[in-house]
């Protein structure tokens, strides 16, 4: 009976499926054909583990990428440790050549070591300008983004190292100068492996806290390696991107990292930083005193010269005899009423004299002025004036109107 011929695996990736998948030791070998065509590079990182066995010729070191939370491995030859000038200590900025290797046995990615060079000060001081000329390209430097400290928060944000000289200097000094402040401190690395990331995990939780009207980001002094978290992007961007002002408070007033050009103010000092969150509350009563005294004052001297003023007033002879102003304007007002009274009477006389003009002008042209004259108005009954005898008819009665009366009288005869 012959055996059953086995199924062809795929020969690429793309060609594998659920009914032909590679097994674990083929897709080990793809990736380990694959990683061997790479070239040798150089890569740069921070040691944050170094592991040396007495006897051993190969050391292994896992590098760290300062910016990110990203770590590789590496075995290197001792002798290759030995080349260096010095030892190598965790926490150091290096550049390594290295061979990208895969383990298939254990499906792990490792870096092969071959030479490992320190990033001098120089150099890494040549790094931060060119990052500082980036971020100020980028407005981060502007003081127009910057924000005002409060006067007096509610609460303080301290972002220091874990029982460092900088948190008791920031809160005792605090203290001193505004006994009421209240502050919310978040201890954690501020130097080697994990720095960046827990400064600024610690700034972000501070920004988000309703009460902290403030944050400050403190460390002692040290020297440029010690104080390169500070200089980092990742921490810069977090910084400029905070909604509550931060203060940075880093070393000494010599040192000048990166996060004092990118925070709200830069503080010379821990020290110094008291000063700028919070005011001394002696010099605030001493102001108050101050301004208090110059209220009252001044408030004594307008009362003093209103009431000179006053006496000023008083003392005038038309105050002096409070009658006199009466007795004037008592004569005043009779004097005007007494030409009142006279316009009054010339107007009356004057319209009198008019109306007895009127008077007898209506009454000479009256009728009643020419009945007196003798004359006679003869009319019909019906009251209409007789006007023509050629309208009256005989035996027609009239009624005549004399001066005194009237009476009624009866047409004759014919009136030619």
């Amino acid at each position: 009976m012959s055996t059953p011929a086995r199924p062809t695996l795929p020969e690429r990736a793309a060609d594998t499926s659920a009914e032909h998948p590679w097994p674990v030791r083929l897709l080990s070998m793809k990736i380990g054909e694959y990683v061997e065509k790479m070239s040798v590079l150089w890569v740069e990182g921070q040691v944050v583990q170094l592991t040396r066995r007495p006897g051993a010729r190969t050391a292994f070191l896992t590098l760290r990428d300062p910016d990110v939370d990203m770590s590789l491995s590496c075995s290197v030859h001792v002798n290759a440790l030995d080349a260096m000038p010095g030892p190598l200590a965790e926490g150091a900025r290096v550049v390594v050549q290295a061979k990208p290797s895969f383990w298939t046995q254990r499906g792990s990615l490792v870096m092969d070591a071959r030479q490992i060079r320190p990033v001098g000060v120089g150099e890494l001081l040549a790094r931060l300008e060119y990052l500082k000329r980036h971020l100020a390209q980028e407005g981060l430097f502007d003081r127009d983004r910057k924000q005002p400290l409060p006067f007096l928060p509610r609460r303080i944000g301290l972002v220091c190292g874990r029982a460092s000289a900088a948190e008791k200097d920031v809160v005792e000094n605090t203290l001193r100068r505004w006994p009421a402040a209240r502050f919310e401190i978040r201890q954690v690395a501020v130097q080697g492996n994990g720095a960046v990331a827990e400064v600024t995990a610690a700034l972000q939780e501070l920004d988000a806290h309703p009460e902290v009207d403030v944050v400050v980001i403190a460390r002692g002094g040290g020297g440029v390696e010690d104080l390169l978290p500070f200089s980092n992007e990742t921490m810069l961007r977090a910084v400029a991107a905070a909604r509550t002002p931060v203060v940075s408070a880093i070393g000494h007033d010599v040192d000048t990292p990166l996060l004092d050009l990118v925070a709200d103010h830069r503080a010379s000092t821990p020290t110094d930083a008291a000063k700028a969150i919070v005011p001394d509350a002696e010099a605030e009563r001493r102001g108050v005193d101050t301004a208090r005294e110059r209220g009252r004052r001044a408030l004594a001297g307008r009362v003093h010269h209103e009431r000179r003023r006053l006496t000023e007033l008083t003392s005038r002879p038309v105050l002096a005899d409070k009658g006199a102003f009466l007795r004037v304007q008592r004569e005043v007002v009779s004097a005007l009423r007494g030409r009142a009274h006279q316009r009054v009477e010339a107007v009356v006389h004057r319209q009198r004299d008019q109306v007895a003009h009127l008077r007898a002008q209506a009454r000479t042209l009256s009728p009643q002025s020419t009945l007196d004259r003798g004359y006679a108005v003869v009319s019909r009954v019906s009251g209409e004036v007789v006007t023509d005898p050629a309208d009256l008819s005989p035996a027609e009665p009239l009624r005549v109107r004399v001066s005194r009366g009237d009476f009624g009288v009866t047409v004759a005869g014919a009136v030619g």
